[in-house]
């Protein structure tokens, strides 16, 4: 389109964690910016727990994936500072490291095997008998195993996060237009993309458009069957406890448990939240089920008994989007002038500034960065596709 015929450089479609990201960084670049979307703040992000655990979290054959969430690590007290700035808003970021244990010799063994992996790819992370664990984390069960403490795995409060973006973006001097409507249809005129459809009819048209609407992504009428996302929803159930009076400081870190075979983590927050989760279920409803809550609370009591004494506030489930190979898809797709930042499955809050730095970097440069080249969209199609041409 001629400069004349569009209305934005870049609509984004989606207004969570990842959408507002791409949105805030995208205005601070200089580019023109509607972010659509019908409850900006909610969904899966609403939902998480904010851990930024790139070593407590690695997998065999992720490597790429490790490498990308370790710069998302490495990029995020700089976001935060900048973004506490821009919104006058504490998004709640917490360097306070992560300790991962083991309940029985079983767990232990599961725990060394992956200390092993994390050695072997240089990790810094540390060994720790079960007396040091409790030494850091008194109210441990006794029968606590050993552990490994991971200095640099970090957490943020997911919610006061989102109302950080949100308020960025939204600011009087802010040039992001947050449009509280659903996306009815992909525009595409002449095989190219070339703005949206919002639900009331009217049109945004644009340079770009950045797919970003998480499991909803490839409902997006109007998207060619050959770029429809391959994102599928696996549900997430999790829990929020209040510690309050004398159970006020039961847990001084992010804790991760192996409790018999069941994996669980605790999130505390400076305000007394405690949040626990979280349940993968290869499912696209949203109930919260008396069988996922049992086992939490189970798996989290064996860990930490203290938890019986919490009170129980909150019990929400959540969509997150994955992928075949379980990586987000960033980048150009097969139809010119529309880019994806989707299928972040459990990463979308660490992976969230890394993410808007390459498709902002994209939509600026034209080029893919080669941090976000393994996560292509096109990874799953036969063919690699061309650039897209630049946003201004």
């Amino acid at each position: 389109m001629g400069a004349g015929d569009r209305q934005h450089d870049v609509v984004v479609v989606g207004g969570g964690v990842i959408g507002l990201a791409i949105g805030w960084l995208a205005a601070r670049s200089g580019l023109a910016v509607a972010v659509v979307d019908p409850a900006p703040g909610s969904g899966a992000s609403y939902v998480a727990a904010g851990m930024l655990a790139p070593v407590t979290e690695v997998t065999y054959t992720e490597e790429a994936l490790l490498r990308l969430s370790l710069t998302a690590a490495e990029r995020y007290p700089s976001f935060v500072a900048e973004l506490t700035e821009a919104a006058g808003v504490d998004p709640g970021y917490r360097a306070c490291g992560t300790l991962a244990v083991a309940v029985d010799a079983d767990d232990a063994a599961v725990l060394d095997e992956l200390h092993a992996f994390q050695r072997e790819l240089g990790l810094p992370v540390e060994r720790l008998a079960a007396r040091a664990c409790r030494e850091l984390e008194p109210l441990l069960t006794p029968a606590i195993a050993g552990g490994l403490l991971v200095p640099g795995d970090h957490q943020i409060d997911n919610r006061r996060l989102l109302a950080a973006l949100l308020a960025a973006v939204e600011r009087p001097d802010s040039t992001v237009r947050l449009i509280r409507d659903r996306a009815g249809a992909l525009l595409v005129e002449r095989d190219r993309a070339v703005g949206v459809r919002l639900a009331d009819g009217s049109e945004l048209r644009a340079g770009a458009v950045v797919l970003a609407a998480g499991v909803e992504s490839p409902a997006l009428p109007g998207l060619p069957a050959g770029v429809v996302p391959p994102v599928r929803p696996v549900k997430g159930q999790i829990l929020r406890l209040r510690m309050a009076g004398r159970y006020r400081d039961v847990l001084s870190r992010t804790l991760r448990g192996l409790a018999r075979g069941t994996g669980v983590y605790l999130v505390p927050r400076l305000d007394g939240e405690l949040v626990v989760g979280a349940s993968i279920e290869e499912r696209a409803d949203t109930a919260v089920t008396a069988g996922a809550a049992y086992e939490l609370l189970r798996a989290a009591r064996e860990v930490l008994p203290v938890v019986d004494e919490l009170e129980l506030v909150e019990a929400t489930a959540g969509l997150r989007p994955g992928t075949p190979d379980n990586a987000p898809l960033l980048g150009p797709t097969e139809l010119p002038g529309l880019a994806l930042a989707t299928g972040h499955y459990r990463n979308g809050i660490l992976l969230a500034p890394v993410t808007a730095d390459l498709i902002v970097e994209y939509l600026v440069s034209g080029s893919v960065p080669e941090l976000a080249k393994p996560f292509r969209p096109d990874r799953f199609a036969a063919e690699r596709v061309g650039e897209l041409p630049r946003t201004r």
